[in-house]
C-alpha cells in the first residue's frame, strides 16, 4: 500500500463476551456447532470494524475464530494427539500440559482458509493473516515420535507453506508467522531456525513477516522480562541473519521496552512493523507516546519502510482498552506522518 507509515496490528483482539471468556488466553467458546460457526464471523466482522473505526490501515481478523495463536492451528493437523499429554517447559519460561506428537504430521485439509475468504470479503483494505512459526510450533508440543527438534521444524514448515499459499490464493497481502520462540533458542534460530522459516514462505508473491516479540502481557512473560536486565539485547543475536533473509517484514517490540532502538540498524532495509503499545498494561498509551516512540524508531529504520504496530497480541487485555490503544497508534501514526509529509 501506498501510505506513509500504515498501522497494523500483531494479531489477536479480544474476543466479545458472548463469545468466549474475555482476557483469557485459551478461553472455552460458548456456542457449539452452527451457532459457534456464525459467532466467530459476526465476531470477525466486529473486530473488522474496530480496527476501521480506530484508523488501522492493515487489518486482520483479530484472531476471532483462534482460541490461542499456535494450538488452533496444530489441533487441525495429524499426527498429533491432543489426549496424550506432558508437561514441557514452554521457552525456558514456564510449565504447561500439551499434546503428544505421535506420529507424522501432516495437513489434511486448510485450517484458516475459509476465515481468510470471509475477511476478504468484508473489505478492501490491505489484510494481514498470522500463522504460528516452526520453531514455536515445536516449543509447544511434546515430541515423541520424531525425537529432534529440527526435524519437526522441517515437517511444520512444509505444512505452513501449503497453507500459507491457500491464504495467499484467498486474497491475503500479508502473511506473518509468530516466532517469539525466536528470542530464547538463538543458536537454534541461526542454525536452522531461519531456515525453516524461509521454508514455510518458499514461493510466496504476497508480502512476508515474522513477528518476534516478548510475549503477551501474562504473568510468566511480565515476569521472565524482570530478569532480562536493564537492555533486551536479545534481538542482536538474530538480527544479522535475518536481514539477510527473505522475509520481507519483522515486527518486534519496543514501547515500554528495554530494547535498544539502535538494535534496528541491524535490520536496515528491511520493512519493520514497530511495536509502539504496551499489550502488558491497561494504561491507554496517549497519541503523543507512540509517536515519540516511531520517532525514535526512524532514527534506524526509513520512513517508508515503518509501520507502526502493537507490541504483541492484545486478547487478554479488556476490550475498551484494546480499542483505546488501537485509536492512539492511529493518532500518534497520523502526527508523525504529517511531521514527514510537511
Amino acid at each position: 500500500m501506498n501510505t506513509l507509515l500504515p498501522t497494523s496490528t500483531a494479531g489477536s483482539l479480544p474476543k466479545p463476551s458472548w463469545l468466549a471468556q474475555p482476557e483469557t488466553l485459551w478461553s472455552p467458546w460458548k456456542l457449539q456447532g452452527d451457532e459457534l460457526v456464525e459467532g466467530k464471523q459476526d465476531a470477525l466482522r466486529l473486530s473488522l470494524q474496530e480496527q476501521q473505526q480506530a484508523g488501522i490501515d492493515i487489518v486482520g481478523d483479530g484472531e476471532q475464530s483462534r482460541q490461542h495463536f499456535v494450538t488452533t492451528f496444530i489441533e487441525h493437523l495429524s499426527g498429533v494427539d491432543f489426549a496424550q499429554r506432558e508437561t514441557v517447559r514452554i521457552r525456558n519460561r514456564y510449565d504447561a500440559s500439551v499434546p503428544t506428537v505421535v506420529g507424522d504430521v501432516s495437513r489434511q485439509k486448510p485450517v484458516f482458509v475459509e476465515d481468510a475468504k470471509f475477511l476478504r470479503k468484508q473489505t478492501t483494505q490491505p489484510i494481514k493473516w498470522a500463522l504460528p512459526g516452526p520453531m514455536t510450533m515445536i516449543d509447544t508440543l511434546y515430541d515423541g515420535h520424531y525425537k529432534s527438534r529440527e526435524k519437526l521444524a522441517w515437517e511444520f514448515a512444509k505444512i505452513l507453506n501449503q497453507e500459507a499459499k491457500e491464504l495467499e490464493a484467498a486474497g491475503v497481502d500479508i502473511i506473518q508467522f509468530d516466532e517469539p520462540a525466536f528470542n530464547v533458542f538463538f543458536d537454534e534460530v541461526n542454525d536452522w531456525g531461519i531456515a525453516t522459516l524461509e521454508r514455510a514462505l518458499e514461493g510466496l508473491k504476497c508480502e512476508t513477516a515474522v513477528h518476534i516479540c516478548y510475549g503477551y502481557g501474562i504473568k510468566a512473560n511480565t515476569e521472565w522480562k524482570k530478569t532480562l536486565g536493564s537492555e533486551w539485547r536479545q534481538y542482536e543475536e538474530i538480527f544479522p541473519k535475518l536481514q539477510k533473509s527473505n522475509i520481507d517484514i519483522i515486527s518486534l517490540e519496543c514501547h515500554n521496552s528495554r530494547v535498544p532502538m539502535e538494535l534496528l540498524e541491524l535490520i536496515r532495509g528491511k520493512k519493520v512493523m514497530v511495536g509502539a503499545i504496551d499489550v502488558a498494561t491497561n494504561t491507554i498509551e496517549t497519541p503523543k507516546e507512540v509517536a515519540n516512540t516511531l520517532r525514535k524508531a526512524l532514527q534506524f529504520v526509513d520512513a517508508d519502510k515503518l509501520c507502526p504496530c502493537t507490541n504483541c497480541g492484545m486478547a487478554p487485555l479488556p476490550r475498551h482498552v484494546a480499542l483505546g490503544k488501537l485509536k492512539a497508534l492511529s493518532a500518534g501514526a497520523d502526527i508523525v506522518r504529517r511531521e514527514l509529509l510537511g
